[in-house]
């Protein structure tokens, strides 16, 4: 479907490979003008939401939850601890139930990758889905938010030199940000411990020793060791991960005064970057955090205007 004034239209949003780089570029572009404040949010008709978290989450969760709030859309809460899941009920019963009594989007975290196929396969399931992450699968609205932050910063994406460094193989991050980046035109470069990279990602770029790159980068992209995910066997103390992968004091001189540091958190301090360079001068991980209010605006009244329910143009 055709992109008009970077008024996107989705049927979901489940991974970056199913859009187009034209709605890519609508997405960034519409986040940026719900920053600006240049789109008018009012709507006469109300839209219900419910966002379905069976992972922790802060950011995604609640930045989606203030998002459909500024769209005018009535959130009804969920809470997976509390709910019928705890009975046994299945998440294709429980968005079996959301689609019944009414809910318009189902925006999903779930521990099991692609587990929205099943979902969106339904003749009976309505409601739209929004992946929030598919556990070690695609995390497409934290890799918009990402490419939001970049273009916001450059202007720009083909030509850029970024390097995603850190636990590969557990990165949904990675994994949506590397298909989308290298389609845009960046030179991409992944980095950490060599036993974390796989031959999945040469098809988009190479390994490389982050000393030797560092100086290069206009984006570095950490990523988080998710101790969660190795079951405590990450094989690397704290002090050793950072000083041997991490961006460390001394690493950061090395950068180009207009490089960046993204990273998707949450932060482990003095792991993957050093406490002191959380909020410094090159560091974008606040504004990655602000903007991910913005893109998931964008997506969800992307998915109300596949909906046919679309809402007022700037």
């Amino acid at each position: 479907m055709p992109v008009i004034n970077n008024t996107v239209s989705l049927t979901h949003l489940l991974s970056m490979e199913n859009l187009s780089t034209e709605e890519v570029m609508g997405l960034i572009k519409r986040g940026l003008e719900f920053k600006s404040g240049k789109v008018n949010c009012d709507s006469q008709e109300k839209y219900v939401t419910s966002n379905l978290f069976f992972e922790n989450s802060t950011r995604t969760h609640k930045s989606f939850e203030i998002a459909e709030k500024k769209l005018g859309c009535q959130v009804i809460d969920f809470n997976a601890d509390t709910s019928s899941v705890n009975k046994g009920e299945t998440l294709y019963d429980t968005i079996l139930t959301m689609s019944a009594i009414g809910v318009d989007i189902c925006v999903v975290r779930h521990p099991q990758v692609d587990y929205y196929k099943e979902l969106i396969e339904s003749p009976t399931i309505k409601s739209s889905i929004v992946n929030g992450g598919d556990g070690s699968g695609q995390h497409p609205s934290q890799c918009l938010l990402d490419l939001m932050t970049i273009y916001e910063e450059f202007g720009y994406f083909e030509g850029l030199k970024i390097a995603i460094a850190g636990d590969l193989s557990h990165s949904r991050v990675a994994k949506s940000n590397m298909q989308i980046l290298k389609r845009l035109g960046v030179k991409l470069y992944f980095s950490g411990p060599e036993s974390w990279y796989s031959p999945e990602f040469e098809e988009y770029g190479q390994y490389v020793m982050l000393e030797d790159i560092l100086d290069e980068l206009d984006v570095l992209m950490l990523l988080r060791v998710q101790h969660e995910r190795h079951n405590g066997t990450a094989g690397f103390s704290k002090e050793e991960y950072h000083q041997k992968f991490g961006l460390t004091q001394a690493a950061y001189q090395h950068l180009k005064d207009s490089a960046i540091i993204m990273h998707p958190a949450p932060v482990n301090r003095d792991v993957e970057i050093a406490d002191c360079l959380v909020e410094s001068e090159k560091s974008r991980i606040v504004a990655q955090m602000e903007n991910g209010v913005y893109v998931r605006m964008a997506i969800i009244e992307a998915v109300l205007n596949g909906r046919k329910k679309v809402l007022p143009v700037a």
